[in-house]
């Protein structure tokens, strides 16, 4: 049986609205660790992480390991029926065909339910080993956000440059070039105003804004943006989620103009499928074992 309570009923809307356009479907993974997502874009360039821990839940119950196949437009759309005070609560069978949703608000004594029907989906599950970045910025993410459109007015692609002078976004197309440098800036009245930067080495890197402009849907979870870069790994970008989990968005750096339709596990194979890290390695682990998700470690060094 799982039975789950969330207070915040909102958390979960933004969340599914923030990927929707991104992922078609997707498994909803249940333990008794919390309630996580995981997938990729169909074009393989991008991955999505979502994990809400069972300690930010009202009540959570959640018998044995349940995985929900979902159309996350579908979700959405019910989702939508919720107010934004309202009280979510999802319920299903230990091997669903459908889970239940109901939106209770007490304020005016309605509660709706809806049960929604699962989709069998066969999907690699993908484990993301743990990593040192060289750099790891923290900044307003509405401010990420209003770069990332701004510049996709003028260009297609985006360098982002992080050095100890601080980061900057560079965009070019034919109308002419964007350079935009935000210092380190921690003096502010407001934490979630402040924008700080860790850094090991110096790191440059070119990726789609058509991605990026994707992920800042998800603004409205969290103040703050973490951005974490390496040479040598795919970028993340991580909302937390109130103090129960994150969304993280994985996405591969552009290489060069012949890379730029080849696959997120082409392009970076630190991220691979459970069949190759059975042969290669043992450090990607299967979604039902003791280490189901992957837990905070370089975005949460304050």
């Amino acid at each position: 049986m799982l039975e789950l309570r969330l207070v915040q009923g909102d958390l979960l809307k933004k969340v599914l609205e923030s990927i929707k356009d991104l992922v078609n479907d997707a498994n909803f993974e249940c333990s008794g660790a919390g309630f996580s997502l995981q997938a990729l874009d169909s074009s393989h360039v991008a991955l999505v992480s979502l994990l809400l821990r069972s300690e930010g839940f009202e009540h959570y119950r959640c018998d044995r390991s349940v995985t929900m196949g979902v159309n996350l437009a579908n979700m959405a759309k019910i989702l939508r029926c919720a107010g934004p005070n309202d009280i979510m609560t999802i319920k299903a069978d230990d091997q669903p065909d459908s889970v239940t949703l109901m939106f209770e608000n007490p304020s005016q004594d309605k509660i709706s339910d809806f049960e929604m029907k699962l989709i069998n989906i066969d999907s690699e599950q993908l484990g993301i080993p743990e990593s040192e970045f060289e750099a790891i910025v923290r900044m307003p993410s509405a401010e990420f956000s209003r770069i990332c459109k701004d510049l996709g007015g003028i260009g297609d692609t985006v360098v982002i440059t992080v050095s100890k002078e601080g980061i900057k976004f560079t965009a070019r197309g034919d109308i002419g070039t964007a350079n935009l440098v935000y210092m380190q800036n921690s003096s502010v009245d407001k934490p979630e105003d402040a924008t700080t930067i860790e850094m090991n080495e110096p790191v440059s890197l070119t990726f789609a804004l058509r991605y990026l402009n994707s992920f800042t849907k998800a603004t409205p979870l969290s103040g703050q943006v973490i951005i974490s870069m390496s040479s040598e790994l795919p970028m993340v970008v991580e909302y937390k989620i109130a103090e129960m989990g994150y969304l993280r968005f994985y996405l591969a750096p552009k290489i060069d103009e012949e890379e730029e339709n080849k696959g997120y596990l082409e392009t970076k194979p630190q991220v691979k499928s459970k069949t190759e890290s059975a042969r290669k390695t043992n450090v990607i682990k299967k979604a039902t074992e003791t280490e189901p998700m992957v837990e905070d470690k370089p975005q949460d060094q304050a």
